[in-house]
């Protein structure tokens, strides 16, 4: 380590979901490893910007967050899903960004920063379809994953050193299950830059979890591209419900919640240990998108309404008062009336705790982008504002429905004079939240019996309930 790096300051600004939150404090542990002081954007001389390319609008936000931290007079360097997928494209048309790197670039990030404050010119990243770099057989996959670059892998070495390093406070932590995705919905770019399903193996999750434990963690939230893949390349497809109560039972684990459910993979097994096992949020972030069979199958997925209906009441006869959640995607090309009235029919029967609604758009390289019969952009507009009407009557009434049950609330953040923290039913940052009145003596990370006295359209109102000696 050279006495130049031990003075750098570096930023961290993560945009998009929470696998780029935990790709970000995996660098941020790498970078600090070398010498590097992590400080905020106004004083870092370098700002990494953790870019999402999902969609028109979060590339969007990406391309003016590099602008922002130009703004700064730091150096910029971009990485992440935007600069992964677009690479020299994105390095010409953004002369603010002194270099776009991708996944491949992570392991020697500190190297490329320091090149970056040399003034040495960097190569811009040249994307390339991630999908061809693992074998097209799932099992044949771990034998080969040492040699590719995949974030979030392999963090804990034999040593079990740890190279990540939290960003934040929270008493709720991102902990990836795994990397990529082998399905191909038409509409979904996600694969050819995050690439094939990678498992992480059972140990190295676990590894992880207790070292997030022991770092303030109380809740971990599992996050992949696919949670219901999991498994299928460590040749045990019931490795997720096994690992479930592993995970629930390390020390300092209040609550564990698995995120991004496929409805058409969700086995009995799963729903039963989700619904049941202690410890484990009754949770089922289902990714439905629509529920009209003939758009589900020009989406390149399976269900139907009745399938997804079904799978909903086997949730709810274990655990009546499951959370469920879903996103939607409206204006699919083909969309008919009468498939739009179905997925109406479909959310006003399904009774989802959490909605998001989104209006079709094309992706670059996506099957749907070329396909016939796209909807004007006015009439998606219009769907997407009906629905999401549709969507907030029926979440509010949900919640409303949970008035005079009991919760258990773990207490997040305080908002001047109010104790704000989540329910199992709500997932971190998208499916609302607690407010706790009455509360005295409370902390950041307890968990606190709750009785809901009131609702606020998603959110809820609760008041602590008096204990009888046992922990919730």
């Amino acid at each position: 380590m050279s006495t130049e790096q031990q003075h750098h300051r570096v930023a961290m600004v993560t945009l998009g979901c929470a696998r780029n939150e935990v790709d970000s404090e995996e660098l941020a542990g790498n970078l600090h490893g070398q010498g590097w002081d992590l400080v905020d954007p106004d004083e870092a001389e370098v700002v990494v910007v953790n870019t999402c390319g999902f969609v028109e609008s979060a590339k969007k936000d990406s391309v003016d967050t590099l602008l922002a931290a130009s703004d700064t007079g730091a150096r910029v360097v971009a990485v992440g899903c935007m600069a992964e997928r677009y690479g020299a494209e994105l390095a010409e048309q953004m002369p603010e960004a002194d270099a776009v790197l991708g996944f491949d670039h992570y392991g020697n990030l500190a190297d490329r920063l320091d090149d970056v404050l040399a003034g040495r010119a960097v190569q811009p990243h040249q994307p390339q379809d991630r999908r061809k770099m693992l074998p097209i057989s799932p099992v044949s996959r771990p034998a080969v994953a040492a040699d590719v670059v995949v974030p979030g892998h392999g963090w804990v070495p034999a040593a079990r050193e740890v190279s990540r390093r939290r960003l934040d406070d929270s008493p709720v932590a991102a902990l990836k299950l795994a990397s990529g995705c082998d399905r191909r919905c038409s509409f979904c770019a996600i694969p050819s830059f995050r690439g094939s399903f990678l498992s992480r193996p059972p140990e190295e999750v676990l590894g992880e979890a207790a070292w997030l434990a022991q770092n303030g963690a109380k809740e971990l939230f599992l996050v992949s591209e696919n949670s219901t893949s999991y498994g299928k390349d460590l040749a045990d497809q019931r490795a997720l419900e096994l690992l479930l109560p592993r995970l629930a039972e390390l020390d300092g684990v209040e609550r564990v919640r698995v995120s991004y459910l496929q409805p058409a993979e969700t086995r009995p097994g799963l729903v039963r240990t989700i619904a049941t096992e202690p410890g484990v949020a009754t949770y089922f972030d289902l990714s439905f998108q629509h529920s009209s069979e003939p758009v589900l199958r020009r989406m390149r997925r399976f269900g139907s309404t009745e399938s997804f209906l079904q799978l909903i009441e086997q949730i709810r006869e274990l655990a009546p008062e499951a959370g469920i959640r879903s996103n939607f995607i409206v204006g699919f090309p083909g969309e008919t009336e009468e498939d739009f009235a179905e997925l109406q029919e479909f959310l006003t029967r399904a009774r989802l705790d959490a909605i998001g609604v989104f209006g079709y758009s094309d992706e670059d390289g996506t099957e749907a982008a070329g396909f016939d019969d796209k909807l004007a952009p006015e009439e998606v507009d219009a769907r997407v504002e009906q629905l999401t009407a549709l969507a907030d009557e029926l979440i509010a009434q949900r919640a409303e429905d949970r008035i005079g049950t009991e919760v258990t609330v773990l207490v997040e953040r305080f908002d001047e004079d109010d104790v704000l923290g989540r329910a199992e039913h709500q997932g971190p940052e998208v499916d609302g939240e607690c407010l706790v009145v009455d509360a005295e003596d409370l902390a950041v990370g307890e968990l606190v019996r709750c009785e809901v006295v009131d609702s606020d359209g998603v959110d809820l109102v609760v008041r602590p309930v008096e204990e009888s000696g046992e922990q919730p």
